[in-house]
């Protein structure tokens, strides 16, 4: 069996080619490094999670991370809106990972399509810096509406404006900054409150 490394490869070419053909979309025209992989899977504490959603896996090297962290019989959930980098993704078949095609906007309905339950983690590496501002609150409205009581929203970011863009709905965010990658990034994590699943409209 093609092991995921060797399925998805490091990813390089097409993550550069990506880049190159929408810059907007893609955070840094260098894929994350496996020191940067480390710290978000930590963050989001995908060791202990049943259900994930990872918001712009991109050529899949926090994909590759993710899954390798998972436990058995969770569910890995990658949205992505570049079509080449969803093909690329869905090279390998690991029964755990669904790929999904569409905008982060769309989650909740990406997860009720799919049948998935309410996730433990939501890993975003989508660069909410360079979008309208309306709809980086509308994606991270989103994704704490789905978020299960208890979970953790990652984000992996050059700038700090996913902090910013609803404060009083998510609260102070955990920061921790990733020297061994390129670019340095900020690494922001928030924990949603526990509560009984009807406080919340999913």
């Amino acid at each position: 069996m093609v092991s995921l490394r060797q399925a998805l490869g490091n990813g390089h070419l097409a993550f550069f080619r990506g880049f190159l053909r929408n810059p907007a979309t893609i955070g840094s025209v260098i894929p994350s490094s496996r020191f940067l992989e480390r710290r978000v899977v930590e963050a989001a504490d995908i060791a202990h999670s049943r259900m994930v959603v990872e918001l712009g896996p991109g050529t899949g090297g926090t994909t590759r991370a993710i899954l390798e962290a998972l436990p058995r019989g969770s569910n890995l959930l990658a949205i992505e809106v570049n079509p080449d980098f969803v093909d690329y993704l869905k090279a390998y078949p690991d029964p755990r990972l669904d790929v999904h095609l569409g905008s982060a906007e769309h989650i909740r309905t990406a997860l009720a399509t799919l049948d998935h339950a309410r996730p433990d983690a939501v890993v975003s590496g989508i660069p909410f810096s360079t979008m309208p501002t309306d709809v980086g609150r509308k994606i991270i409205r989103e994704i704490w509406g789905c978020l299960a009581p208890g979970g953790r929203f990652v984000s992996y970011q050059l700038m700090s404006r996913v902090a910013l863009l609803e404060p009083m709905l998510l609260g102070d965010p955990q920061v921790q900054i990733e020297f061994l990658n390129v670019p340095p990034l900020r690494v922001y994590s928030w924990r949603k409150p526990a509560r009984p699943l009807s406080d919340d409209n999913f």
